[in-house]
């Protein structure tokens, strides 16, 4: 059994090691460390995220997919969600989240007998399910939200659109003046590399 910690934030500008540290010490406590982390920037609406892909290429049946939180893993419309779980289920990988208990005994090589296996494995499936359903609900509100937001602002003619991060588009500049490659530039500044490309885009 491989643990695979998969570390998800939404935006360039959020941390998504922000949870590593409960990981770690969630599949310490579990006496299984990590053996590969996978992290991204990325939104969870997306199906089509590359760590995420690199994960479950990866992947072994047994393995355990370790999350934070099963929003971590999507916000996905029902469809997309359907055929993510599927891939997953077609690895043999037990998804792992550190907020649904129903879901830790994957941690555990701990032999139950057919009657409880399946019984567990159907709550916690359902359980899996349900999280999945609720973070593509609070999704779909926030985007609503949201978007009510920028409608109210824009018709008393206070919206702005997103600030830039003046300090973070210095930064870029300034390594990619230095010769230095797009990756390492990102890296180095601490962002994407699709921010370090939107910046050097607008070089001009």
């Amino acid at each position: 059994m491989f643990v695979r910690a998969y570390l998800r934030a939404s935006t360039d500008e959020q941390d998504a090691t922000r949870a590593r540290a409960a990981l770690e010490q969630f599949a310490a406590e579990h006496d299984r460390p990590i053996a590969c982390e996978y992290l991204e920037n990325a939104s969870g609406a997306k199906a089509d995220r590359p760590e995420l892909l690199r994960l479950l290429k990866d992947a072994r049946k047994g393995d355990v997919l370790l999350l934070e939180s099963i929003d971590r893993l999507s916000r996905l419309p029902a469809e997309d969600w359907n055929k993510l779980k599927a891939a997953i289920d077609s690895k043999g990988l037990r998804i792992v989240a550190l907020d649904l208990p129903t879901s830790h005994q994957g941690m555990k090589d701990t032999k139950v007998d057919e009657f409880t296996d399946r019984m567990l494995a159907a709550i916690n499936g359902m359980m899996i399910e349900m999280m999945a359903a609720i973070a593509r609900k609070d999704y779909e509100q926030r985007r609503e939200r949201q978007a009510q937001g920028i409608a109210k602002a824009k018709a008393e003619g206070a919206y702005k659109g997103r600030p830039v991060d003046e300090d973070l588009h210095k930064r870029v500049r300034e390594l990619l003046a230095a010769g230095i490659g797009i990756r390492a530039t990102a890296r180095h500044a601490g962002c994407s590399t699709t921010t370090v490309l939107k910046i050097r885009d607008q070089i001009g």
